[in-house]
């Protein structure tokens, strides 16, 4: 068995009782990076653990400040699809990407960055909880066990193939 490089692991901690870091580094440029992340018809090819048989439905993104998105992740044992949806707070081509999980009426705000160095992109997901309750729930759901599979998907998209960049940095 070959050893995932240093790089390639997902680190998942605890930054504070209502703050989760999930960290992870590709060997991709920050531009391409946040390309998979904002354009539509590439996030819904890795968002999804394929492990546990679920698949993104719909996939809408208006990924801009003051933008919104929806997301509708079906599994063979749901009735129908489940929906995702928030708004974005905060889009800086690039370097980041900040929004709200509004689907529960308590959700974390989400926060990823890109910092690039040397050709490769470490992304930091911040999760911000509204309180200590809310992190509790997101870590007994298991939600963090498939980043792993979840970040080596794009990472799988990121060196499959041309993933064009369409705008300029």
């Amino acid at each position: 068995m070959t050893a995932k490089p240093e790089t390639a692991k997902v680190t998942v901690e605890r930054a504070s009782e209502r703050e989760l870091l999930v960290t992870r580094s590709f060997d991709a440029s920050a531009a391409l990076v946040f390309e998979a992340w904002s354009r539509p018809e590439l996030f819904r090819q890795w968002w999804t653990p394929k492990s546990m048989g679920m698949t993104i439905v719909s996939c809408e993104m208006d990924v801009r400040t003051g933008g919104s998105y929806r997301l509708e992740i079906g599994h063979p044992a749901f009735d129908s699809p489940m929906a995702f949806f928030g708004r974005y707070l905060d889009v800086v081509p690039g370097e980041r990407i900040v929004w709200t999980n509004e689907e529960n009426g308590e959700g974390a705000i989400t926060t990823v960055t890109f910092a690039e160095a040397d050709g490769r992109t470490t992304v930091v997901i911040s999760n911000l909880f509204p309180n200590v309750q809310g992190l509790e729930e997101e870590l007994a759901s298991g939600a963090c066990d498939s980043m792993d599979e979840t970040l080596a998907q794009l990472e799988a998209l990121l060196g499959s193939g041309p993933v064009t960049c369409a705008f300029e940095v």
